[in-house]
């Protein structure tokens, strides 16, 4: 974030690659789709309504695809590509993005203002994109979710004056809630069942660690008028020596996503 003036800009870059964020032989106009929307959440994560993008790209065959899904994905959030760079595809596709957006509260929401006695809200079902990329792999049912998901950045810009903190979930809800604890400096406590899903009850555990659904998770305080629907999922408490419960119980395996 950069303080400009009396406003507030925030830049968020992400970077998608071939085999790792989209499979090989997607359709690029869905490639394009998700590294602008994947970016874009991050903005809404902030309250940040978008200013334009820098794209980076490496061209190839799927090169007029790939621009109409742009074009269609910038126009849906009516949002300007400012410029960028291209270079020659040597290998797997690597895909970076720049996103720019204005602040429209401040202080901007960030990870690190949850508090004890704060609720902890999820704005919508985990699991569609989980399901969406099987569908891919197996040619066979909706895979919407995976290939084209949204940014919230109306329901971001709605809740920012309210939040104590606040995310996307990208990488799974209990990796992601756990660094929101981390930062915050307090232990959060999560209801599974509480928890919506777009999957079959028997997916439960792996929808809550599987990432990709771009839903906004955050907390506030139990007295907040929400301006939007959404799930009170978990409590937040004060610092223990384990930042995340689950159904009371401290999470066990691989929690999500984990950059390495």
């Amino acid at each position: 974030m950069l303080d400009i003036g009396g406003e507030t800009l925030v830049i968020t870059h992400d970077a998608m690659a071939e085999g790792l964020h989209f499979l090989p032989g997607q359709d690029p106009a869905d490639v394009a789709w998700k590294l602008v929307a994947t970016n874009l959440s991050d903005l809404a994560a902030k309250g940040a309504e978008p200013l334009g993008v820098l794209l980076g790209y490496q061209l190839g065959d799927g090169d007029p695809r790939f621009a109409a899904g742009l074009r269609e994905v910038l126009e849906h959030y009516r949002c300007p590509l400012l410029g960028g760079d291209t270079i020659g595809r040597t290998g797997p596709q690597v895909l970076g993005l720049t996103a720019l957006g204005r602040a429209t509260h401040r202080p901007v929401p960030s990870r690190a203002g949850a508090r004890p006695g704060d609720r902890l809200w999820i704005t919508g079902p985990l699991g569609a994109a989980m399901l969406g990329f099987e569908a891919i792999k197996a040619s066979d049912g909706d895979s919407q979710a995976y290939r084209r998901p949204r940014a919230l950045l109306a329901e971001g810009r709605a809740l920012a004056p309210l939040v104590s903190a606040m995310m996307d979930i990208s990488d799974g809800l209990l990796l992601d809630a756990r660094r929101l604890a981390e930062v915050s400096g307090v232990t959060i406590a999560i209801d599974s069942a509480a928890v919506p899903i777009a999957a079959p009850e028997a997916c439960r555990d792996a929808a809550l660690r599987w990432g990709e659904d771009y839903q906004l998770l955050f907390t506030a305080s139990a007295e907040a008028a929400l301006p939007i629907a959404a799930h009170p999922i978990g409590r937040v408490h004060a610092q223990t020596d384990t930042p995340i419960l689950i159904d009371g119980t401290p999470p066990v395996g691989q929690l999500g996503y984990e950059h390495r």
